[in-house]
């Protein structure tokens, strides 16, 4: 009978953490789409489609680049593409992301640039036609823009 009790006791302590802990667990705002692909234009390294993938947490967000179509010309290190890319706001303004995060790119290989991390408002609908992307690759600035408008549509974040 003791062990039951203490049996029971412990599974009510259990459950009573883990519903705690869901309940001060941070939570991630949803942004749509997830993801978006643009065809992109560069200055260096060709031209193509691109998939941006975003990300909230609260009014931090991030959004990665990749592309196997827009490629480096040379070997490109990890962590040494300097990157600024710059999305239209709805109703005017922009929204800068920033960072200086990539694989290890071959010569040849596709372009992978992120997370890129920025700041967001409820409701900010980002697009990225009309916007760049500036990397600093060993001195030298590339830009990509988008010929058209990203397909589903804009970045929407809550």
């Amino acid at each position: 009978m003791t062990r039951t009790r203490l049996g029971i006791g412990a599974a009510l302590a259990a459950g009573t953490l883990a519903v705690t802990g869901l309940a001060f667990a941070p939570t991630a705002a949803a942004v749509t789409p997830q993801s978006a692909t643009i065809n992109a234009t560069c200055s260096i390294g060709g031209s193509g489609a691109a998939t941006l993938t975003a990300t909230q947490t609260g009014t931090a967000a991030t959004i990665t680049l990749t592309s196997t179509e827009i490629t480096a010309p040379l070997s490109v290190g990890q962590d040494s593409i300097a990157s600024t890319l710059t999305l239209m706001k709805a109703g005017g303004g922009t929204s800068v992301f920033t960072g200086q995060k990539n694989p290890a790119i071959p010569a040849g290989g596709g372009v992978t640039v992120g997370p890129l991390d920025g700041t967001v408002a409820a409701g900010d609908s980002l697009e990225a036609f009309g916007g760049d992307l500036k990397m600093v690759v060993f001195g030298i600035t590339i830009t990509c823009t988008a010929g058209g408008p990203q397909s589903p549509g804009p970045f929407v974040f809550e």
